[in-house]
């Protein structure tokens, strides 16, 4: 890895079940099996958006991630990317903005303008919430410079805990939201057999000149900065545990030869939403997402409610 770490064996969350880097919770059978017999009901999707933050090297850029806890119900060990879910607060208030506006964003998206707004903060607030990088300035071509003093760490953490709304932090500190910073990349819906349900929508940026990340997140043991091409051979090996939206956004990331260039060819990206969808033949749970062939896989599971290896 490029900060000098080596990709190490992770260890799989205990009761998963892995196949290649992918993660597969064990309860899924049985959840599949009541979705088909109609005795499950799928949650409403809540709205999130994750970053992939980018800065450049002499190798090319790398994408910032971080390591989800082990002892993590969900997806401990996986690595990801900083992100999150949607305030509801972040509709109701006119932010600050600089760059493409909201109908743009609207249309982007495909949401609403107040629905757009609210995806594109929660974007730029959970990437200063996770990762203490901010994607905002004084101006609409400044953008702030180092955020790691006491009073923005006091900030940070009021936004953490929602007693500080993020249009009431910008506000505050007389910023506007860099929105050209960003750019849409992927969106990706939880399957209908899971119990906690997003839909996320997948941004690309680059690290503003002087800010620098840290692991801010209470979620993560580890953060890394990695060229993409790596992190999907880690992937590949079975070393790096990631579920399907990381690593197809990864692959996706290891044309481009800079952040600059990833972030203009943002706009030519497909968000045309992706959702698995699942199959129970015998013992056997058939998974795939459409249009990513890859990530059809059937695992066997020896009994209802538990995998084997």
């Amino acid at each position: 890895m490029p900060n000098g770490e080596q990709g190490q064996q992770q260890p799989h969350p205990q009761g998963a079940t892995p196949a290649g880097g992918q993660w597969y919770p064990p309860e899924w059978p049985d959840r599949i099996r009541a979705l088909a017999d109609g005795t499950l009901t799928p949650v409403e999707p809540r709205r999130a958006a994750t970053v992939m933050l980018l800065r450049d090297t002499d190798d090319g850029p790398v994408v910032h991630m971080l390591r989800r806890r082990t002892s993590m119900a969900f997806a401990g060990g996986a690595y990801a990317y900083p992100g999150g879910g949607v305030d509801p607060r972040d509709e109701d208030h006119l932010v600050g903005w600089a760059g493409p506006g909201l109908a743009d964003w609207s249309d982007r998206l495909g949401t609403d303008p107040r629905t757009a707004q609210a995806i594109v903060c929660g974007a730029v607030r959970e990437t200063f919430e996770e990762a203490g990088v901010l994607l905002a300035g004084e101006a609409p071509d400044t953008v702030v410079g180092d955020t790691t003093g006491e009073d923005w760490e006091a900030d940070r953490l009021a936004l953490v805990a929602r007693e500080l709304s993020f249009a009431e932090f910008l506000d505050r500190r007389g910023l506007l939201l860099r929105s050209d910073l960003l750019g849409a990349w992927a969106r990706w819906i939880t399957p209908a057999f899971e119990p906690r349900r997003y839909d996320t929508w997948f941004f690309v940026a680059a690290l503003p000149e002087g800010q620098r990340t840290r692991n801010a997140s209470t979620e993560a043991d580890r953060t890394v900065w990695i060229r993409p091409a790596d992190a999907a051979a880690g992937y590949d090996k079975g070393e790096l545990l990631m579920m399907p939206p990381t690593i197809s956004t990864l692959r996706s990331l290891e044309p481009y030869e800079s952040a600059a260039h990833a972030l203009a060819g943002a706009a030519g990206q497909d968000l045309t939403p992706v959702l698995a969808q699942a199959a129970l033949e015998g013992g056997d749970v058939v998974l795939s997402w459409p249009g990513h062939d890859e990530f059809t896989k059937r695992v066997r599971f020896g009994r209802p409610g538990g995998a084997t290896a």
